[in-house]
C-alpha cells in the first residue's frame, strides 16, 4: 500500500492548572473557537470544542503526520499563550497531562453533543467524576492521587 489511510476520531480532555475555574462564559465563547482553529492550523478538524470554567473537551480528526501528543501539546501551548495574551490579571495554564480517548464511528455523534452540552451534565457531575467515569469507561487504569 503506497499512502496511508485513517478514520480516527479522538476526545481530548485537560484542566485548568489546579482545576482553578478560570475560563467565564465570555472567555470560553473566545476560546473555543480559537482552539478550532488551532486544530485547523495542524490539518485537522474539531467537530466540537466545549468545556466549563475549569476544563475543556476537544472532539477532533487528526491528520496522520500528527500524534495526539503534539496536537495536545500544541492545543495546550497556543491557547494557554492566547489567554495570557488577552490582559488575564493572572497567569493562565494548563494542568499537566490529558486524557484522550477513541470515539468509534457510531458514537461521535453523541460524543459531539455531549461535549457541547457541558455545562447540562456539570449540574449534576463534578469535572473529577466526570474524568474517572471517562477512564472507566475505556478501560484505563489510574491512580486516583494522580488525577487532575
Amino acid at each position: 500500500m503506497s499512502d496511508t489511510f485513517s478514520s480516527l476520531t479522538y476526545h481530548l480532555v485537560f484542566s485548568t492548572k489546579g482545576r482553578l475555574p478560570l475560563m467565564t462564559r465570555d472567555i470560553r465563547h473566545k476560546l473555543f473557537p480559537y482552539m478550532g482553529g488551532i486544530v485547523k492550523g495542524l490539518g485537522g478538524v474539531a467537530l466540537e470544542v466545549g468545556g466549563m470554567p475549569d476544563h475543556v473537551h476537544l472532539v477532533t480528526i487528526l491528520p496522520t503526520s500528527v500524534s495526539v501528543a503534539d496536537a495536545a501539546r500544541t492545543v495546550k501551548a497556543s491557547s494557554s499563550k492566547w489567554l495570557n495574551e488577552q490582559a488575564s490579571s493572572s497567569k493562565f495554564a494548563w494542568q499537566r497531562g490529558y486524557g484522550a480517548f477513541s470515539v468509534s464511528k457510531s458514537m461521535v455523534s453523541v460524543v459531539v453533543h455531549y461535549v457541547g452540552d457541558q455545562e447540562h451534565h456539570h449540574r449534576q457531575r463534578s469535572f473529577q467524576d466526570e474524568f474517572r467515569a471517562l477512564l472507566s469507561a475505556h478501560g484505563v487504569e489510574y491512580n486516583m492521587e494522580r488525577l487532575p
